[in-house]
This record gives C-alpha cells, structure tokens and sequence, in this order.
C-alpha cells in the first residue's frame, strides 16, 4: 500500500542515484559523460544531505523535491500580494498567522515592512487601544493560578499553552516534540482524549489529562468509566489538571471511530481497548446523564485524583443546557475548577464539512455566554476559563482575555512550530511531514530535539508579544484587557467599542431575578439542574 507513496516522494532522488551509477559506469568509455555525472551526482549528493540534516521535515521526507517549497517561499515576497488579493479560498489572516508561528518558532526576525496586511477599513475589522504612557511588562513568567476552595493541589498555567491534541491523531514524535517543548517552556501540553501515551511521558512536560467519552486509558473493558484505572494516571506527578470533554469544536455532539487496522499496539497501550477490534468513541458520556450527576463526576474525579483541578471542556451548543449546569453548581455546591470554552472555528484533526462549517457556537459568542452566565450565578470569582479556538497571535490572546477568559489554548499554532503545512492530509496517514501519521517512515522525518526547541521558541515569542501590547496599552498584566480596550469598524464606518459589543454584565444579576436585554433571564428561568431536557 506504501510502495507508490514512497516511489513518489523519493523517485527524483532515486533517479539521480540510478542516473549518476549509469554516467559513472559510461565515463570510463568516454570523458563526455563526465558532465552528466557532475551534474546528477550532485542532485544525489543533495538527496543524501537532505535525509541525513534534522532541521526540515518536507526535505527528509521528500529529498531533493523537497526545494521546490524552499524555491516559492523565497519569492514569496514578490507574489504575496497577488496571492492575498487573488485566492478565495484562504484569508490572508491565515498566511499571515502561519508565518508568525514559523518566525517565532524559527527565532528568526518576524517583523515586517509597509504597514498593516488588513484592509483597514472593511467591516470587523478590529483593534487594541494604546496608551500615550505606555509600561514595561516582563513576559518571563506570565501564569494564572487555577483551583477553587476544594482543589488541594492548586496549578500555576502559563497564559498560553498545547490544546487536546491525541496520540494516534499525531504522530508519536510529534507528541514528544511538543510535550518536550512544553517542559522547556514551562506551560500545559494537553493529552486529548487517546490517553497518556508513553510519549507525553518521555520527557516530563506538564500534562492535562483529557477524559473523553470513550474513557481512553481509565476504561473498564466494556467502555465504562474505571476509577482506579484512573486514580493511577491522575495521581502522577506530571499530571497538573483533569479535564472533561463534552464537546469539542471541530465535531461538536458527534462520536468517532478507530477502524481495527490503524491500531498499533501503543495506541492500544495508551488507550486501553484491545487489538483487532474498532475503537468507539460514543457521542455522549455513560458516567453522567444530567447536570446534577455531571458535578457529582467532577467531584469525584477530584477525590481521585488527590485534590486537582478539574474541569470541563465544551464547545457551546443549546445555551440553556450550560445553565443547566450552573444550576446544579448552586445546588450542589460543587463547582469546576475550570471550564475550557472551545469555539467551533477549532479543530486541527478531520471532520465532517457540515459540521466544521455549521455546527456549534464560534468561541468569542461562546467565551461571552458562559463569562456572563457565570457571572450572573455570582460564581465567575470561584472559577477559571481557558479558551481555545484559532488563537495564534498575541493580538488572538489579549482579545480572548478581554472577553473573559483566564488563559488561551492553541492547537493549530503548535502544529505550525513542530511543522505542519496544512496539507489537509490529516485523515490519509500521509502526511508530508510527519505531524499526523503513524507510518514510522514518515514521522521519522520531524527531528524531536530541533522541533522541541521550536515550540518553546513560538511559546516565549508569542509571550513577549502580548508582554509588549500590554505594556503599549497602560497596562501592567494581560489580566487586566477588558472589552474597552479593543475597538471595532462596523458595516457603516462607525467604530464602537467591544464593551458595547460584548459587556460584562453585572455580578449575580440572574440570581436577583433582573431583566437583562441579552436574553439571559429567560432561558435561566427554564433551566433545571435534574435534567438537560427542555421539557423536563
């Protein structure tokens, strides 16, 4: 099945090789074929260099044709604008954002010349207010510290940190490329739901522990939730948080299956489901079925695991549904930890276009629901919220905590430091450069030790960024963005402030019974902490 992949991503190599021996063999007839020989000797040599260096991924996995991505990116300059206004298919926010990543993962100069790549004056277009004071911030050590009254091992997370990404999905030295990075940066790698792989163990990076429907790695046989299975992963020192997964942005309420043939045995390993067979990941969990048992699960998990944090991810979908949970933190008294708000724009692995494309709530309406719910229940004090959802660049970050949240997550961002090109082949196992594949041949090609460097690299610059935007706003922490501090151009020309957009609303507001122009009230006078069910 790989013989004609493979023939085709080595077959120039190969050709220079089979050509140089013949030219080789036919100089000793005639001095003439001395020239060929240079000539094809030198493309072989080429090849060889290529599958020996550790610093590209693209050219050990396609030696000598490789360079042809080399040859266009250094020309880039020169067509970029006619790409930006001529391709429909990806916004230049995209491009713009991939080479930050590559920059600042590279260490090289990510500065750029001839003002702002935004067309300024369409409409969205938005932007951070600046100080004519502006302060210092140190970017050394930008962290919040997440655990409410009932954690009894508190975790200090970095601003910034590695979103649910799976061993399976990725590639094992894609895991131990970001897990490593994430120890020399000092930040959070998450697991995603496939478990904790022997890789995320090899090098001792920060771990959030994804507890997914399928249980992957804390499951009884049968698919059930295990406690002890799980007490043995969550008490282990390298494992900080706990999180829930309800949904996720890429296929929000949607299942998932593992054909029996992409199986390996670490897979298995690190998953706790046999060989041989189809590995279900169901569409809702069977530990839980109502907002009321949903805490008592968090509380649970948190006695297992010794006192972390735990939480809950989800991407937002019937906004009375969320309120059914607050429901039963009030009456319960268990509160998350934290709550991970995951905006449907997400999502690095494949999906199914309708739902990519049409289901579930993009993050900054689904951030400003579940900030506002909370702080209508008068608990946004008790709880933390992470964002994740194409949150790149440090203007992506400082935006998302204006509007709530506490720290920002980023899959997609991390996959451009260890390399990825986004060609879309995610779901194929063929991946050109080894992030999302298990073929051993493939992955082979993305170094561990140079990609590590990289993701620590993006981590720190993307810091430094927000440091300084932080500081050009008057400002002494990133904590402090509040929705005031952006603008936004509307359709008319008129700019209005985010705070009109997207305002806090007052403390304890649902719990005094106030109407509210947002719609909150009404679905909060629906929701029931027994049950999810509108008709309950």
């Amino acid at each position: 099945m790989q013989t004609l992949p493979s023939l085709n991503r080595y077959g120039v190599f190969a050709a220079a090789l089979v050509l140089t021996l013949l030219s080789l063999a036919a100089s000793l007839v005639t001095l003439w074929m001395l020239i060929p020989l240079v000539l094809f000797g030198a493309v072989a040599a080429l090849g060889v260099l290529d599958l020996v260096q550790r610093r590209h991924s693209i050219l050990r996995n396609y030696p000598v044709l490789g360079h042809m991505r080399f040859l266009f990116e250094g020309i880039r300059p020169e067509i970029r604008q006619y790409l930006i206004e001529s391709d429909q298919d990806e916004e230049p926010f995209s491009r713009d954002a991939r080479s930050i990543v590559y920059q600042r993962a590279k260490g090289v100069e990510d500065k750029r010349p001839f003002g702002t790549r935004k067309r300024v004056y369409d409409s969205g277009y938005a932007w951070l207010t600046h100080s004519v004071c502006p302060v210092e911030v140190d970017a050394g050590d930008l962290r919040v510290r997440v655990g409410g009254s009932d954690c009894r091992q508190p975790y200090d997370i970095s601003l910034y940190n590695i979103s649910a990404m799976s061993f399976g999905a990725l590639s094992a030295n894609a895991i131990m490329a970001l897990n490593k990075g994430a120890r020399i940066g000092g930040f959070a790698h998450d697991t995603g739901e496939g478990g904790i792989s022997r890789y995320h163990r090899r090098h001792g990076g920060d771990l959030i522990f994804e507890i997914g429907t399928g249980y992957f790695g804390c499951r009884t046989p049968d698919g059930r939730f295990d406690d002890d299975r799980f007490a043995a992963l969550a008490r282990d020192p390298q494992v900080k948080m706990v999180e829930i997964k309800l949904s996720q942005g890429a296929k929000p309420g949607h299942g998932g299956m593992l054909p029996a043939a992409k199986i390996s045995r670490e897979i298995a390993e690190a998953r706790g489901v046999p060989m041989g067979v189809d590995c279900l990941s169901p569409s809702s969990h069977s530990a839980f079925s109502t907002p009321l048992e949903l805490m008592e699960f968090i509380a649970r998990l948190r006695d297992l695991s010794g006192g972390k944090p735990v939480g809950f991810k989800l991407c937002v979908g019937h906004r009375r549904e969320f309120m059914c949970m607050v429901r039963a933190m009030l009456e319960t008294g268990i509160r998350p930890d934290f709550i991970v708000v995951d905006g449907k724009e997400g999502g690095t692995g494949a999906a199914p276009l309708e739902f990519a494309n049409h289901m579930g709530m993009p993050l900054v309406e689904g951030l400003t629901f579940v900030h506002n719910t909370l702080r209508g229940a008068d608990l946004r004090g008790e709880i933390r919220i992470g964002a994740a959802g194409k949150l790149i660049t440090a203007f992506d970050i400082a935006r998302t905590l204006a509007l709530g949240a506490d720290w920002a997550n980023s899959a997609r961002g991390f996959m451009f430091a260890i390399g990825c090109i986004q060609a879309q082949s995610c779901h194929t196992n063929r991946c050109p450069v080894g992030v999302a594949t298990q073929d051993p041949l493939r992955q082979r090609a993305l170094d561990v030790e140079d990609k590590a460097q990289r993701v620590a690299r993006f981590h720190a610059g993307t810091l430094r960024a927000l440091a300084e935007m932080t500081g050009a706003a008057g400002l002494t922490s990133p904590c402090d963005f509040q929705p005031r501090h952006f603008m936004v151009r509307q359709s008319d020309s008129s700019m209005v402030t985010g705070e009109e957009i997207f305002p806090y609303l007052p403390e304890g507001f649902l719990l005094r019974d106030e109407e509210d122009r947002f719609g909150y009230l009404a679905r909060w006078k629906t929701a029931r902490a027994d049950s999810f069910a509108p008709w309950a």
